[in-house]
């Protein structure tokens, strides 16, 4: 996909990865509509990447918030909604007999409903973009290392990003014929704020969000008929 003129929503646009993810998008020329809790954040993003980032209060667990920025992409659009970067997402670690049901609950609700809600609302627009003879669309879920392994201390994180490379798959072999491509990633330590909010430490020697934002993009810019539908990432030498 050539990106030059494309609407991209990304969620989780006011910091770390999504931050980068629309900023390397609008280098591409790409038009992003950003979603996020904070709107302060947001509009300091917009601060620095001018017009062709619109910024969108919205908190993906709340399905009236998720339908106000589709209709907000589709203006700026002219009716088109060309990627969306299910990006949101967070963690609280703790051992299973610690964590409280509001923990738990609130990974559910943003590392999984959120991206439910922000999928359908996008996939029927996309399959009326195939329809009329364009490319439909691409979908690509942030997922993690943690959704391909195990780990002591992670179960409720755990349990939505395998749950999310479950929906992932699932939803690309059923969305594949109508045009539309479905890609899931599994990034290992990214250096952002991620850990620290997840009361834990990361990496001493994290990738970086620039390097994995741009595989991102690479995988948004391959032809119409070339489907990425997973990639790995991980640090080299995640202890330096």
């Amino acid at each position: 996909m050539d990106l030059r003129g494309k609407i991209i929503l990304v969620t989780g646009a006011g910091a770390g990865l999504g931050r980068t993810l629309a900023a390397q998008l609008v280098d591409r020329g790409a038009l992003v509509v950003g979603l996020a809790r904070s709107e302060d954040k947001l509009q300091e993003l917009r601060s620095a990447l001018g017009d062709a980032f619109t910024p969108v209060a919205c908190d993906v667990r709340e399905e009236a918030d998720v339908q106000r920025a589709v209709e907000i992409a589709l203006r700026d659009g002219g009716g088109r909604i060309d990627g969306l970067i299910n990006n949101a997402g967070l963690g609280r670690f703790g051992k299973v007999d610690d964590l409280t049901v509001d923990e738990w609950d609130v990974q559910m609700a943003t590392n999984l409903r959120g991206v439910f809600l922000c999928t359908r609302a996008v996939v029927p627009h996309m399959k009326r973009q195939n329809a009329e003879g364009g490319f439909g669309g691409h979908i690509l879920n942030v997922a993690s290392v943690a959704g391909l392994i195990g780990n002591p201390n992670l179960s409720a994180y755990n349990a939505t990003k395998f749950g999310l490379r479950g929906f992932s798959d699932a939803l690309m072999k059923e969305v594949r014929e109508d045009g539309i491509k479905v890609t899931c990633i599994f990034p290992g330590s990214i250096d952002t704020h991620f850990a620290a909010s997840a009361g834990t430490q990361g990496s001493s020697n994290a990738m970086t969000a620039d390097d994995v934002s741009s595989t991102v993009v690479h995988v948004l810019e391959t032809s119409d008929n070339y489907l990425i539908s997973e990639v790995v990432m991980r640090p080299l030498r995640p202890k330096g």
